[in-house]
């Protein structure tokens, strides 16, 4: 395995077993994922929320179907911000893909591991472009899958944020029409889902910039001072971990654009 970019403030969160348990709910408010009893699988994500996102897919599929979610999030995460090569990036989207689709065989309840299928085939669809994508056939499974996530987990936030944009981006790469009629894509959907999931973690600054892109995609330049409103309160937010430290990296950096 090639050897990743490393995230660019290791040391600055320093998270120990104890800690991660003591503050799981806070740093799990996204995507609502169980404390894992396994030892091993806890150890992974230690990893992960301290940055170390190569060792936390390491330590993952060492510890078997128990560390399967957190690998997967390593990867999906690390795809998303920190991996330079398109290339690159898109095989690691398939491959957390891969990992998540046999994942969803072997534990068809896992709402985890539907929702982590959904986001790499997203970031995947948005990579090679959210048109191709639909001709394709991704984005009904990307849809399905989402909608199963929140079906057996209502409160997961990210799968709410998620199917947001997906509502979002396919109506405003091919209208409201074709939209609803061929993809099920509907506007008040797609708003409902952002403002729920901000109901679910207000706190998320992943959530408030998704939802500013939204807004954009389906209201137009119309929406742009409450989109930038968003972004200010994202890139306003302590981070909990590394992963939404990079999210709040995301949001200054669009508004110094």
């Amino acid at each position: 395995m090639a050897k990743w970019t490393a995230f660019p403030h290791l040391g600055e969160f320093q998270f120990d077993a104890a800690a991660v348990r003591r503050h799981w709910s806070r740093l799990h408010a996204g995507d609502a994922e169980p404390l894992p009893s396994d030892p091993a699988a806890l150890d992974a994500w230690v990893l992960f929320h301290n940055g170390e996102f190569q060792r936390a897919l390491e330590a993952g599929l060492k510890a078997g179907p128990s560390g399967l979610t957190v690998a997967n999030k390593a990867t999906c995460i690390y795809a998303n911000y920190l991996e330079k090569k398109e290339k690159a990036r898109l095989d690691l989207f398939l491959e957390a893909a891969h990992r998540a689709e046999a994942q969803v065989a072997s534990e068809p309840d896992n709402p985890s591991a539907w929702y982590w299928e959904a986001y790499a085939l997203g970031r995947y669809s948005q990579g090679i472009s959210v048109a191709k994508a639909l001709a394709q056939g991704l984005g009904s499974k990307v849809k399905d899958a989402l909608e199963r996530a929140i079906a057996l987990q209502p409160r997961h936030a990210d799968a709410h944020i998620a199917l947001g944009a997906f509502h979002a981006e396919v109506i405003d790469k091919v209208g409201s029409l074709i939209g609803s009629m061929t993809y099920g894509a509907k506007k008040d959907i797609g708003m409902k889902m952002f403002q729920h999931a901000l109901t679910l973690h207000p706190g998320s600054p992943i959530a408030l910039i998704e939802y500013a892109n939204g807004l954009v995609m389906l209201e137009g330049e119309r929406r742009m001072k409450e989109a930038t409103r968003l972004y200010e309160q994202a890139a306003g937010l302590a981070p909990a971990d590394a992963m939404e430290r990079l999210d709040v990296e995301l949001a200054r950096a669009e508004l110094e654009d």
